[in-house]
């Protein structure tokens, strides 16, 4: 079975569907992703591309409203706060790194800090 994320014209992810072994395989079995990417166009119509449950390709797992970038051949998740921006292995980082000191913490885009959360308080 294989996972294939519908795109919009702007590479927005519009949805997720499986695709069983044999649509997705050539006549040796093999999974192929043109194939699965062939089946959901006739079925479907759209454009299509392959993602990975797991993580094994284009970074992770696309979700509605990721986007995909051709050119880092990767899902983005949503961007989480204006002043976030992407690193090269396509994941959104704060201007400040969050505290590793074991407590729970938000990001507070107004003050540009990471805010220790209730839970987080002793």
């Amino acid at each position: 079975m294989a996972h294939f994320a519908e795109l919009d014209d702007n590479n927005i992810v519009k949805r997720v569907i499986v695709v069983a072994t044999k649509d997705n395989s050539d006549a040796n079995g093999v999974e192929k992703e043109s194939i699965g990417r062939a089946f959901c166009e006739r079925l479907f119509g759209g454009n299509w591309v392959q993602t990975s449950y797991n993580g094994n390709m284009r970074k992770r797992y696309a979700g509605i409203g990721y986007s995909y970038d051709p050119a880092l051949d990767a899902f983005i998740a949503p961007k989480p706060f204006p002043s976030w921006t992407l690193d090269d292995n396509a994941d959104w980082q704060a201007p400040v790194p969050m505290p590793t000191d074991g407590k729970m913490y938000a990001w507070d885009e107004d003050a540009q800090a990471w805010v220790e959360t209730e839970m987080g308080a002793a």
